[in-house]
């Protein structure tokens, strides 16, 4: 007799899973009209003209064949240089392994050093894919709380070394973080790099938002302190800082003993991303620069509406980020992020990310993406409005 499929069992790992409740929030707006998308991590501009023309080319010239399960030969020479010019220390081109996005490299990375049970610490409110990466490997999360404090995101360096037992295998962290925009401070990187040097612990860097730092040209690194042979792995991608976010394109920068095992991994995946896809990277790499510049100015006059119009509102409380394109604001008086998030939706049209999609420490916040065009967030906010102040001074 055959079993019905719904009574087959899944895999432990599948099974423990937890949907994702921006997801969750975003699949109600489906149903919504006019609905103001601002719940996920996607700027509103499109990809400059020059990349676009060079995967048209590209597959004009008959580039549809497989590639290099590492990527191809001179993207990954680009990336290679890219790195060393940008943090100052040469990067052998052995070490650069090309993914189909900043997510499958985490998956890529989660797979080749977790093995079940494995400790791995992570700082919260943090997207919730990356621990969700290494979860599927087996990997047992711990959770380090970023906390408010002097208005800034504070995170107890002394808490995160408590964390860190001889036990664990990696630490992850993602600076400019998604969603709270904190960046770790050069110093307290140095401290961290001495601390798991000294215990034999990775450290993996989610480097994505690096160039979307408000104070400087990028973000502080550990790629500008670490050597050859530490346990130190960086994931990128050319999702935000190039506005590719469709195209799923990015990298791994990993010592280069893992060269032939993501090679293996990536060959039992995708066998490399498409060609043509790689091609516009490299000319992302070497002419994207103006770009970046020109999506810097347009987050930072973005992000200077959002901050004036939110601190009008008297039931909302937001820190400055340091980097990405979030606006991280506490609502007072909310418990549950997701009622929240879908009441809104539902009486503004405006869609938000709520923050318990973030862990814990995101509860009673909800993350709002600025980057879109001016009118775009003048017309999310001025809905907002109404549901943003305390009852006794709304409008009306």
């Amino acid at each position: 007799m055959k079993k019905k499929i719904a009574t087959l069992s899944l895999s432990t790992r599948t099974a423990s899973l937890q949907p994702s409740k921006i997801r969750e929030v975003a699949e109600l707006g489906m149903s919504i009209s006019n609905v103001i998308p601002l719940w996920f991590g996607e700027g509103g501009w499109p990809t400059s003209n020059h990349i676009v023309d060079t995967a048209t080319s590209e597959l004009k010239a008959g580039n549809h064949f497989y590639q290099p399960n590492n990527g191809r030969p001179s993207l990954r020479r680009e990336i290679s240089d890219y790195t060393h010019h940008l943090y100052g220390t040469p990067v052998d081109p052995n070490r650069i392994t090309v993914t189909a996005s900043g997510m499958q490299g985490l998956t890529l990375v989660a797979q080749a050093i977790v093995s079940p049970n494995d400790r791995v610490v992570v700082i919260e409110p943090l997207w919730p894919n990356i621990a969700q990466a290494f979860k599927i490997s087996g990997a047992d999360i711990h959770r380090v709380m970023l906390k408010p404090k002097d208005k800034r995101w504070h995170l107890d360096m002394e808490a995160l070394f408590s964390a860190l037992t001889p036990k664990t295998k990696a630490v992850i962290i993602n600076s400019p973080n998604n969603p709270t925009g904190w960046a770790m401070s050069a110093h307290d990187q140095i401290a961290l790099l001495k601390h798991c040097r000294k215990l034999g612990i990775w450290i993996i860097a989610d480097d994505v938002y690096a160039r979307l730092y408000r104070g400087a040209n990028v973000a502080p690194s550990f790629q500008s302190l670490t050597d050859k042979d530490d346990l130190f792995i960086s994931i990128n991608s050319f999702s935000k800082a190039w506005s590719m976010t469709g195209w799923r394109l990015g990298w791994i920068n990993a010592p280069g003993c893992l060269e032939k095992t993501f090679a293996q991994l990536s060959e039992f995946n995708i066998a490399g991303p498409a060609g043509f896809v790689q091609a516009a990277g490299e000319v992302a790499l070497r002419e994207g620069e103006e770009d970046i510049a020109i999506l810097g100015k347009r987050l930072s006059d973005a992000y200077a509406i959002v901050a004036q119009r939110l601190s009008e509102f008297d039931r909302v409380e937001f820190i400055e980020p340091e980097g990405a394109f979030y606006c991280f604001f506490n609502v007072a008086g909310t418990n549950d992020s997701v009622a929240l998030a879908k009441t809104l939706l539902q009486e503004t049209g405006v869609g938000l990310a709520p923050g318990s999609a973030f862990g814990e420490a995101g509860e009673g916040y909800l993350r709002l993406c600025y980057a879109q065009d001016r009118s775009t967030l003048i017309r999310a906010l001025d809905r907002l409005a109404p549901h943003l102040h305390a009852p006794s001074k709304r409008r009306g």
